[in-house]
């Protein structure tokens, strides 16, 4: 990996939607490995039967202790950070007013140093990204909901950024090539948006901006939204004429100057080229609304992808983010609304030569 940009050589993991779309191989590339059981606790055989090298463990069950801190439930999404010479893995807690983000602060040796809440009060975070310069965007999955700018070190007081639009928040991803930040729509006739602040670094005040163009037409431009913070107004998505309408916007990732992203209502991973403004279908899931197998990880590298993980039975996978040195992957794995009696979620650090898996 020797001469590539710091940007081509990091180390991602994908969930399944984005990554089967943008990089599945035709003969659909190695199996991932794993299983489920529905009808009891989190499945440990997933953890045994990782390729040599590896080993998994729990570091969180919902409603459980750990480092200090009474594990969330219904973790979401998630994102690392460097922490001198340890890191930290912050994760969201999609609950209904109960929402918010708590940290999980680990020493170089992967010890628990200690756990703790960020943002507490929210309402359903789902949405979540790093930013550069190491905060964590958390936005609420809800009519007007609004998005958070928090510090994963637990310094600062978590502050609302009203500006970046009081929507349902789906999907947030930053593009530092073009200081902007993308914000999917979670409603079934939702918007793709973009923030541009007046100053990169700053997300306190800015132009957002709402997609515009014709159904199944590539090209498309940006007007800028009126009204963006104002609650009970007219909803974002209704302010400009001729937005582009999405069925129900999901996660969002932005690389290699595309922004991709997937509305689960369709079943589709969609591409905007930034560079030359047009939008794409990457992928469409015949009769699978929802973006694909939610139990998968794949891991990313430049160009280069290997499938990883898969857990079937009713489980599904959230907050997915690689330390820092790209050697420990985090995940939170839940049962699906269909399990019944449901195990407590749990979220999951697999240790390991991550990078030889993606390796040319």
């Amino acid at each position: 990996m020797q001469g590539t940009s710091v940007r081509s050589a990091a180390l991602s993991a994908l969930p399944g939607a984005l990554w089967r779309a943008t990089f599945a191989r035709p003969d659909g590339g190695c199996e991932p490995r794993g299983q489920g059981d529905p009808d009891g606790p989190f499945p440990m055989d997933v953890l045994r039967a990782l390729p040599p090298g590896f080993a998994g463990r729990i570091v969180a069950r919902s409603g459980e202790r750990a480092g200090g801190v009474v594990w969330h439930a219904a973790p979401d999404g998630g994102g690392c950070f460097p922490d001198g010479d340890g890191w930290i893995y912050v994760s969201n807690c999609a609950l209904p007013l109960l929402g918010g983000v708590t940290a999980l602060r680990f020493a170089p040796d992967g010890t628990l140093r200690s756990g703790y809440r960020i943002l507490s009060g929210a309402d359903r975070s789902g949405a979540g990204a790093a930013t550069p310069w190491h905060t964590w965007v958390s936005g609420e999955r809800t009519p007007y909901g609004r998005v958070f700018e928090c510090d994963p070190y637990g310094l600062r007081a978590p502050m609302p950024r009203l500006a970046m639009g009081l929507f349902t928040h789906g999907g947030v991803a930053c593009d530092p090539d073009r200081g902007v930040v993308y914000l999917t729509e979670g409603e079934p006739d939702g918007c793709l948006y973009r923030f541009r602040p007046d100053d990169w670094g700053d997300l306190t005040t800015g132009a957002l901006e709402v997609m515009v163009g014709d159904p199944g037409e590539e090209s498309v431009a940006w007007e800028r939204v009126p009204i963006p913070a104002l609650p009970d107004h007219v909803p974002l998505r209704e302010q400009v004429k001729g937005a582009r309408r999405f069925a129900g916007g999901g996660d969002c990732r932005y690389f290699d100057g595309l922004v991709r992203f997937v509305t689960e209502g369709d079943g589709r991973v969609w591409a905007y080229d930034a560079a030359r403004e047009c939008l794409t279908v990457l992928h469409e899931t015949a009769g699978r609304p929802g973006g694909g197998a939610d139990g998968e990880i794949t891991l990313v590298a430049g160009d280069r992808s290997a499938p990883f993980l898969r857990l079937t039975g009713g489980w599904t996978v959230a907050g997915s983010s690689m330390s820092p040195a790209g050697d420990r992957l985090y995940f939170s794995c839940r049962p699906s609304q269909d399990v019944r009696p449901a195990p407590a979620p749990v979220t999951v650090e697999v240790h390991g030569p991550f990078r030889d898996l993606v390796r040319d």
